[in-house]
């Protein structure tokens, strides 16, 4: 079958490698249908190996050349023995994280996502998104209600971030939000900010296409690019009594848009990191201190989101399918997905790959 697969930096291929084994026990066999190009998968593309393993795993034992893509969904073609909650014929929406299910201190205690072992598929599994078929565990394999469609299956993945990071801000009815990067994650987030019952929300990127499109997208935010705008300042000047947003999470890895949340939050705000910083970050801890401010990480999701997100996507509530500005075959990836997404004008938010194409 055919696969987009990592081989190193700058060396993406469609390669033909056999299609997946039939499942063992408590494994599933899907037909990928849409897989989303995530910013981690240019990362490898632009600067890997990152997270695809240069030695085999610990836990899976996966190396590359590894077939990418973690933000998808298919239909299921197959299961393995002890399989009850989908069945052949089932579409499903993937959750990508593999980890022990026992024996692991996170694992015992349902934080699946926060294993020391954690592996993805499309990373650091043998299968991944970006191919035609895709072996994975049960668990990985979530089934979704009818009125979600395939190309919103492959948006549940990036959509939990989104709710994830809203849920460890403490996002609630008339929140005031800044959120740091007008990317997918950045414009989902802002999203789930406002289904979460959130106010006034505002948006800084330095690029004004991807500030316009998130307007398109979110109809109700105040855009601010911070090369024309100190964001704290308009951030203060708009939010009541002057003193600023409740709550700012940084959706960059940028040490310039977390000050700019450390500065723009009231005293007693909250700033949730959600990018992944390439490298260490000098922030003015004293005005943590002084503000009396809470910083608290984001990472992944935990893995029993899934049914949740994908009503709050299904029923209209975080519209993330707004973010999806391109579709590509799968022999289109590289050229027309990955490079178009890497280029600095950035005219694309989310493509989406077709594997029926």
């Amino acid at each position: 079958m055919k696969a987009l697969r990592f081989h190193a930096a700058k060396d993406l291929r469609i390669d033909d490698i056999a299609p997946p084994a039939d499942p063992g026990p408590g494994e599933v066999l899907i037909e990928n249908r849409f897989c989303g190009i995530c910013g981690t998968d240019l990362h490898e593309y632009a600067y890997g190996p990152i997270f695809v393993p240069k030695e085999p795993h610990p836990f899976t034992k996966a190396h590359g050349p590894q077939v990418l893509g973690h933000e998808f969904g298919g239909v299921v073609r197959a299961v393995g023995e002890g399989v009850s909650h989908v069945k052949i014929g089932d579409r499903v929406s993937v959750q990508p994280l593999i980890m022990p299910r026992v024996g692991d201190y996170y694992a015992d205690r349902g934080l699946f996502h926060l294993s020391s072992q954690l592996a993805l598929a499309g990373l650091s599994w043998h299968s991944g998104g970006m191919s035609q078929a895709a072996l994975l565990n049960d668990y990985n394999v979530q089934p979704i209600p009818a009125s979600l469609s395939d190309e919103e299956a492959a948006l549940v993945e990036p959509t939990a971030v989104a709710v994830y990071a809203c849920d460890r801000a403490g996002v609630t009815a008339g929140s005031s939000v800044l959120i740091t990067g007008a990317g997918p994650i950045g414009i989902l987030t802002a999203m789930a900010a406002s289904a979460a019952g959130a106010t006034q929300l505002f948006l800084s990127d330095l690029n004004d296409t991807r500030l316009a499109l998130a307007r398109e997208a979110l109809r109700q935010v105040r855009t601010i690019n911070p090369r024309s705008e100190k964001v704290g300042d308009v951030v203060r000047s708009e939010t009541e009594g002057n003193v600023g947003c409740d709550i700012a999470i940084e959706c960059v890895g940028n040490e310039h848009a977390l000050k700019n949340c450390a500065d723009a939050v009231r005293k007693q705000g909250v700033v949730v990191q959600t990018g992944l910083h390439p490298h260490e970050n000098p922030l003015n801890w004293f005005d943590v201190t002084f503000k009396d401010i809470d910083i608290r990480g984001s990472w992944a999701y935990p893995t029993h989101y899934w049914p949740r997100v994908a009503r709050l996507i299904a029923s209209g509530q975080i519209p993330a399918l707004r973010i999806v500005t391109k579709f590509v075959s799968l022999s289109e990836a590289v050229e027309e997905g990955f490079d178009q997404l890497l280029d600095p004008a950035g005219r694309h938010l989310k493509i989406l790959i077709d594997l029926s194409r």
